[in-house]
């Protein structure tokens, strides 16, 4: 099948505002998980939050009144990548513009604080805007306003994977004609008291509390859960033909799309790995590449004991242990439904610069993960072709692969 040109990036995480600083900060390799005073008093409050975000700089003045965190990172983001991508929202036929974005969880903190005002002070405290706040789908809804996008308009929700899900219903759209355009990525800020807690009392979180900066470590053998963050990230899709009519620059290409259920737990992989293999292979079929034409792999690498063994072993038995690994929840932590999409937009970053960053705080490989992994420094190679896994709770797999333009 044909791939699709990706003309834009943006990018909103724990490494900095904008694709720049976060690709630089991946790429040093220094995590930024840190004591959260917000969670003070939990069993865990370690978290990945965006380092200097104000609604009222980045999106505008009346954002707090309306709109939840996640929307807001969200539009910091899309803003970013249409404008990397060189397209005027003001001249563009909106009708054939989409927006797909990816959300877990919706707008938990104001679900949160209105849950509280009313049980301390009644209903009549409670927001009117409560509804239009936190239902996920409005991170869709307040981009296409913003951007004036009338075309298709969605969100996916397929756990940590939903990122990932909404670049590939993206790919979807763009090859059937139904859009010339999509903004596709993900959004969340589930870093509140209750999912941090909830998370928590699944045993899901690192308990390193007292070396923050070292407790999120993929593929490490001293690894005992992940780190809970923040983000967005966002891409600009095109077909390929309509971006090299408009003189745009391509950064790369997602060329191809799996997706799959383990249908095994509600919350752990299947250890054999099968869905997520299912998912890789059709992805690879969907770009027409065999798996030994494949560089590198962003990994999902979430640093917990399970998915990491599972997931190493799947890559291990399609591609081999010659492909150049990394795991980006290293510095980032697990930013939940945004991860799939941030990770995308690190993968065209690497395509596009020949550069994987390292995994941060990898000390000592488990041995059972016989993979090629970076550590401790960036790796300059030519990556041609690259893979970007991600998996969500309920077994769902999502597999994206990006090739250089």
């Amino acid at each position: 099948m044909t791939g699709v040109a990706v003309t834009g990036l943006g990018l909103v995480t724990a490494a900095g505002i904008g694709a720049g600083p976060t690709w630089e900060g991946v790429c040093r390799g220094e995590s930024a998980a840190a004591r959260n005073p917000a969670l003070e008093g939990l069993p865990v409050d370690i978290s990945c939050t965006v380092p200097g975000f104000s609604a009222r700089e980045h999106v505008g003045r009346r954002s707090s009144l309306m709109h939840d965190r996640f929307v807001q990172l969200s539009l910091t983001a899309a803003r970013e990548a249409v404008a990397d991508a060189g397209l005027d929202p003001a001249g563009w036929d909106g009708a054939r513009v989409g927006v797909v974005v990816g959300c877990g969880l919706g707008g938990v903190a104001t679900w949160e604080e209105q849950h509280r005002r009313m049980l301390e002070q009644g209903p009549e405290a409670v927001s009117s805007l409560l509804v239009p706040m936190l239902v996920p789908n409005m991170v869709a809804g307040h981009m296409a306003m913003d951007l004036g996008a009338t075309g298709p308009n969605f969100v996916t929700a397929t756990a940590c994977a939903s990122g990932a899900t909404a670049i590939g219903s993206a790919l979807h759209l763009l090859r059937s004609g139904a859009c010339d355009v999509v903004i596709a990525g993900g959004g969340e800020a589930g870093v509140s008291p209750l999912m941090v807690t909830g998370f928590a009392r699944m045993g899901a979180l690192s308990r390193r509390l007292d070396e923050p900066s070292a407790a999120s470590r993929p593929f490490d053998a001293g690894r005992d859960g992940f780190v809970i963050g923040e983000g967005s990230g966002m891409l600009v899709l095109e077909r390929s033909a309509d971006a090299r009519a408009r003189g745009a620059r391509v950064r790369a290409s997602v060329a191809g799309y799996g997706a799959s259920a383990d249908a095994h737990h509600m919350t752990s992989p299947d250890p054999g790995g099968a869905g997520v293999l299912r998912a890789l292979r059709a992805a690879l079929a969907d770009a027409g590449v065999v798996p030994g034409e494949v560089d590198h792999v962003n990994a999902h690498g979430t640093s917990t004991p399970l998915n990491d063994v599972a997931e190493a072993a799947v890559l291990r038995k399609l591609l081999g242990d010659g492909v150049a690994v990394t795991s980006a929840k290293g510095v980032l932590g697990h930013s939940l439904g945004a991860a799939g999409a941030i990770e995308a937009a690190l993968t065209v970053l690497t395509v596009e610069c020949g550069t994987v960053p390292p995994t941060a705080n990898l000390e000592r490989l488990d041995p059972r993960i016989e993979l090629d992994v970076v550590a401790g420094a960036p790796r300059r190679t030519r990556t041609e072709v690259a893979v970007s896994n991600s998996s969500g709770f309920g077994g769902q797999n999502a597999v994206l692969v990006v090739t250089a333009a």
